[in-house]
């Protein structure tokens, strides 16, 4: 019984998380359409996607101390909250700057799902079925960023506007009474006094587990994004393809990364932590390089490269979350919600960063810098593990003496 309330509350606590990217992606596909509803240029609705970005990465910063502080419930209740009554405004907005307040106002409700969900597993779950339920959560954030643009393009098709919010409205309103009715204060009493200290963020920062991890999510999902954005055109300029044919272009990442997901929770506690994340980061590198040198041979090959950029990046992400979660015990969100705005800000800088290369050396140049970047933070990565596991057997040592 207390394995399946267990169960229950890391699934009720990941979807809160899951709706964050869905709500983030669903209006991909009908930005266009957003403009023509609000009779606006298609500038300011672009821009709503960078409000929701940039806002979803400060609120991890807040809510990570908070729920150090306050506890993981009594700051879960009133985001969720935040995020219904943010979404039945969007369904009264008038104009495109109201609808940019209120997608703003969403991503600050629900913003807090990302930090408090592996906060409370991390509370939970201990050995084999931390990387498990990790593994859950990773699943569930990784469906939200790919099933958001199918069911966006689909639902506004059918009902339009109104119908789209009133279905996020539906969710948020789920989401909130799930987690009600099951998800319990999973804070410890012996940090019931935890108060925010700036020097906690700053050890976590100078740590060399927790500067690893934060540098590995950031340049992931620096990665990620940059073939979101930028490999659509060179298929197009390359291949000639079609709208539908772009689309299909991305299913082998997207299916990869949750499929990746899925594996990497159950075999973190299979192989040394470290060593695992190394490798899996390593591969990823490799797999940038394949993808750049196969894009001018074949779109099936770019195809299967850009899917194992997937598999590799979905194969660590259960693995750091558990990590700085064993690491970070005491500041358990406060450590998340860093690495967290770490890796939303790796999102925001993506098309700025790589806009620019790709004007100056298009994808070549473009995708080599991510490749040396990339290397770059696993040398980095393997030193601070070293560091780490040297600092671990001393303290070992010491206590056996």
């Amino acid at each position: 019984m207390l394995a399946l309330n267990r169960s229950l509350i890391v699934f009720v606590v990941s979807f809160v998380a899951f709706l964050g990217p869905f709500s983030q992606s669903i209006y991909a596909p009908i930005l266009p359409e957003v403009a023509q509803h609000f009779a606006s240029p298609q500038l300011l609705v672009n821009f709503s996607l960078f409000i929701y970005t940039f806002t979803l990465a400060i609120m991890q910063i807040v809510y990570g101390p908070l729920t150090d502080a306050l506890g993981r419930r009594r700051v879960l209740l009133p985001g969720i909250l935040v995020y219904v009554l943010a979404t039945i405004a969007c369904s009264y907005a008038t104009t495109i700057e109201q609808f940019l307040l209120f997608r703003g106002l969403q991503a600050a409700g629900i913003a807090s799902g990302s930090v408090i969900a592996v906060t409370v597993i991390g509370d939970l779950c201990k050995g084999a079925a931390l990387g498990r339920a990790m593994g859950t959560y990773q699943i569930l954030v990784s469906l939200g960023s790919v099933l958001g643009p199918v069911l966006g393009g689909v639902i506004w098709g059918f009902v339009g506007y109104h119908g789209l919010v009133t279905f996020l409205i539906g969710m948020g309103v789920l989401v909130l009474l799930a987690n009600f009715s099951f998800t319990k204060e999973t804070k410890a009493l012996q940090d019931a006094n935890n108060r925010f200290r700036l020097a906690v963020v700053k050890e976590i920062l100078r740590h060399p587990i927790g500067m690893s991890i934060i540098l590995l999510g950031f340049i992931q999902y620096y990665t990620f994004f940059t073939f979101l954005v930028f490999l659509p055109q060179i298929l197009v300029e390359r291949y000639g393809l079609t709208v539908a044919q772009k689309g299909l272009a991305f299913m082998p990442l997207s299916c990869c990364i949750v499929i990746g997901s899925f594996f990497g929770g159950k075999l973190m506690e299979r192989v040394p932590i470290f060593r695992y994340l190394i490798g899996t980061a390593s591969l990823n590198v490799v797999a940038i390089i394949l993808s750049i040198v196969s894009a001018e041979l074949s779109f099936v090959l770019v195809s299967l490269c850009s899917a194992l950029v997937g598999l590799f990046q979905g194969l660590s992400l259960p693995v750091q979350t558990a990590l700085l979660s064993r690491t970070f015990s005491q500041e358990r969100a406060t450590s998340v919600g860093i690495y967290n705005f770490f890796r939303f800000f790796g999102i925001a800088v993506s098309p700025m960063i790589g806009g620019v290369l790709y004007q100056w050396g298009e994808g070549p140049l473009l995708f080599g810098f991510v490749s040396v970047v990339f290397a770059f933070a696993v040398w980095l990565m393997k030193r601070n593990f070293t560091r780490a596991e040297k600092a671990q057997l001393s303290e070992t040592n010491h206590a056996s003496v």
